[in-house]
């Protein structure tokens, strides 16, 4: 009899029956996680791994440990520090992304951003890193060019397949497993560069205390997951919106206002318009919505006034101030 792969226990862990199964603790995570980035699992195994995390659900702890796995290859530099770390990893389907309006009026004014997120593991869908391209933004291509990009503009756009290859590949298994992995939410959390203010999208309602709960154990000082327009971290300007936060050792949930009191009509998409709104050369009673009510919750999250309103005035102050002609 040939000797037993050293990843099997994990998955014997995760799918030794009802009565036998239990989820992995954050350390046996940590560990499994490291050798799947590490190669050192088979291809059979990690498909058998991702499902049976999958029907079961991941808990925070099995989050919390592979992030601090991905984290620890990742190479980030440990003294590039950040004020709000974004997470893309959705795309858009139904409206165009305005969140990159939002994090963009962030670093102008003053907020060192780091952006990261994936593109093209679901078809049809607008993809934040083909979208930064007509403001002449680039991914960066590694940690120098991270530190360069936030010297230069207080932002900085990296895609998965630079920070993790690995989680980059794994995400794009999406049509051969058929379905989502934890991946994708464990993605959305990474943090490399341990920021004290994070925020990401959820689709799924039941994600976002999931969310919230697994930042708590890697010790997010000021956490916000959005219940947002296609799962990204963007408020529907025209229906309320559902919000978990974390707040040092304090958990809570909210609810965001809804900006304008009717839904409005779905329009045709085109990415151009993105610019073209920034510029001022067109309006757009949907985008212009989203970019201040999504703007006036994360400076909610960065605690830069007292209260709602305070956020909703800084946020038009900042909208109507921009610089024009930036891009």
């Amino acid at each position: 009899m040939s000797q037993e792969h050293p990843f099997a226990p994990f998955v014997r862990i995760l799918g030794k029956g009802k009565q036998g199964s239990r989820s992995l603790s954050q350390i046996e995570a940590r560990e499994a996680m490291e050798m799947i980035l590490d190669g050192q699992v088979e291809p059979e195994q990690l498909g058998a791994f991702l499902m049976l995390l999958r029907v079961k659900e991941e808990s925070p702890e099995e989050l919390a440990g592979f992030i601090e796995a991905v984290r620890g290859r990742s190479g980030a530099p440990q003294q590039l520090t950040v004020d709000l770390d974004w997470s893309t990893y959705a795309g858009k389907k139904r409206q165009l992304p305005w969140f990159i309006l939002v994090a963009l009026i962030l670093a102008e004014n003053g907020t060192r951003i780091f952006m990261h997120g994936a593109r093209g593991h679901t078809p049809d869908r607008i993809y934040t890193e083909d979208c930064l391209q007509l403001f002449g933004i680039t991914a960066c291509r590694d940690w120098n060019e991270v530190t360069e990009s936030l010297n230069a503009s207080r932002f900085a756009f990296m895609s998965i397949n630079t920070l993790s290859p690995e989680m980059g590949r794994i995400i794009n298994l999406r049509p051969v497993l058929g379905l989502r992995s934890p991946v994708h939410t464990l993605c959305r959390l990474i943090n490399p560069l341990h920021a004290l203010h994070t925020v990401d999208g959820v689709f799924h309602p039941a994600y976002g205390p999931m969310h919230q709960k697994t930042a708590q154990l890697l010790g997010v000082a000021n956490g916000l997951t959005i219940k947002g327009d296609g799962g990204e971290a963007e408020v529907k300007p025209d229906t309320e919106c559902d919000l978990q936060w974390t707040r040092g050792g304090d958990y809570s949930t909210s609810q965001w206002s809804r900006y304008y009191p009717r839904r409005l009509v779905k329009q045709e998409l085109d990415t151009a318009d993105l610019l073209s709104v920034w510029r001022g050369e067109i309006t757009d009673e949907y985008g212009e919505g989203a970019v201040l009510s999504t703007l006036a919750l994360i400076l909610k999250l960065l605690n830069k006034a007292a209260d709602d309103a305070g956020c909703f005035t800084l946020a038009e102050q900042m909208w109507q101030g921009r610089d024009r002609e930036r891009f």
